[in-house]
């Protein structure tokens, strides 16, 4: 059935013939045409040495089957792409029998020929000057680019090759691919629209680039990377106090472009290292007013437990949480009274048993709910929400969706400090919290409890 794509075209992707066989014959082109997609991509050989050494053939072999194999894909109306495997190398080895590839590739009647940087080892200039040699003998067939990040330029190789002459790109949402990485399209799409005036996507499309950057990464079953360029939630955030000082009276100056044109927003972190502007742009951000805050006195407490080993890079909700706490007319949702937490491993039974009784003042009502999980903070976590749900039902909806567990100061070893940071999911909404302490269990009831503590306040 069809798929209903009203931009996107499906293409078949498989090699050129096998030597001595002829296209019609050939199981896999004819797999690539029975596959009924509008494009193919076909890849083939470049460098002298595959051809010899891994197809095992001669030279002239090789030109035929490209050739051949394209013309046949076209003459069955297909469009078709030949991708030029391991170009860059072959050409440093041989241009002659490089470019030669490719010119096969434009007599079958391909309509893009992409020089592929197989291994990711090229550099800017190399890719510059390759495609700018090969422009312009290739007939009518445009010129594509498709990198790997092995040698950490993929980015900047594709850049290179559209300023060339390349008209296509091949890239892969948040650069996932083989080895380390192909390259990056919410890098380059941004980098070509915003930076060199090609118009890739509307400005609306654009402006949802970040959504598609963790879209995919929930469907790959990956965590998104904080630091990725345009998307990551760190691209947009200021740590000095200066830095956010001087972005309050000026947004352009310590940033490169306007978040909101990739769909991203700007963020001011909370640190030690913080001044007042830092504060004052979260305060703003929560709608509280700074002037019921004392903001000295809460840079002062973030200092102190940062100094217990809480970081509140990356955990904007106990942040948050924190400057609520200051206002006098915050009133928290719930009161944490005990906890409790017995692990227990009898002799003979098989795995251990795990018990978290809690108590939780709720107004004048006072909570005390015991549950069982697989581990003390399954079982705290258990616990707390049957505290809870009673009164909010919305925390059933509330998942908690990462828990990490970094030891600060290894040099104490079992009595070092346990950092704890939990990320929260109550529907497209994420927040995390951070908890610290020598106690890992203690650690993780604080983070824990925030989390709560922010889903009902929002």
């Amino acid at each position: 059935p069809a798929l209903g794509l009203s931009h996107a075209k499906l293409a078949a992707f498989g090699s050129t013939r096998r030597k001595g066989v002829r296209p019609a014959d050939d199981g896999n082109i004819q797999a690539l045409i029975g596959a009924r997609t509008p494009v193919v991509t076909l890849v083939g050989k470049s460098w002298e040495l595959h051809v010899v050494e891994i197809l095992e053939t001669t030279v002239a072999e090789n030109l035929a089957m490209i050739e051949e194999s394209v013309a046949y894909c076209k003459a069955q109306g297909k469009e078709v792409i030949y991708d030029a495997e391991h170009f860059f190398d072959g050409y440093r080895a041989s241009s002659a029998h490089a470019v030669a590839t490719l010119e096969a590739a434009a007599r079958g009647g391909a309509d893009f020929i992409v020089l592929c940087d197989t291994n990711g080892g090229s550099l800017p200039w190399e890719i510059a000057d390759a495609v700018a040699a090969v422009k312009g003998r290739l007939g009518d067939a445009g010129l594509g680019i498709h990198t790997h990040d092995d040698g950490g330029c993929a980015v900047a190789n594709t850049l290179a090759a559209v300023r060339a002459g390349a008209v296509q790109v091949q890239g892969t949402v948040n650069g996932y691919g083989e080895r380390v990485a192909n390259a990056n399209l919410c890098t380059i799409i941004p980098d070509l629209q915003l930076k060199m005036g090609y118009r890739c996507v509307s400005v609306d499309q654009l402006a949802r680039l970040t959504d598609l950057s963790r879209y995919v990464a929930e469907l790959a079953n990956l965590t998104h990377d904080d630091h990725l360029p345009y998307v990551g939630t760190s691209a947009f955030a200021h740590k000095g106090g200066i830095h956010v000082a001087a972005m309050l009276k000026h947004a352009d100056s310590y940033q490169h472009i306007d978040p909101t044109a990739v769909g991203n927003r700007r963020r001011s972190v909370v640190s030690e290292l913080s001044g007042r502007g830092n504060l004052v742009d979260k305060i703003e951000q929560y709608n509280l007013n700074p002037e019921s805050l004392d903001i000295a006195k809460v840079l002062d407490q973030i200092k102190q437990l940062e100094a217990q080993g809480f970081t509140f890079e990356g955990a904007e909700a106990s942040v948050e949480l924190m400057l609520r706490r200051t206002h006098p007319a915050y009133v928290p949702p719930f009161e944490m009274t005990d906890y409790w937490v017995m692990v227990q491993k009898r002799r003979g039974g098989r795995g251990t048993i795990v018990e978290a009784t809690v108590k939780v003042r709720v107004g004048p009502q006072i909570m005390h709910t015991v549950a069982e999980g697989n581990g003390p903070v399954n079982a705290l976590d258990t616990a707390l929400r049957q505290a809870l749900t009673g009164i909010f039902p919305q925390i059933s909806s509330v998942r908690l969706e990462d828990y990490k567990v970094r030891i600060l100061d290894g040099e104490n070893n079992t009595a070092a400090t346990t950092r704890v940071l939990i990320e929260t999911r109550q529907g497209t909404r994420r927040w995390s919290t951070v908890g610290a302490s020598p106690n890992i269990i203690d650690a993780s009831w604080r983070a824990l409890a925030d989390s709560m503590e922010y889903a009902l306040i929002h």
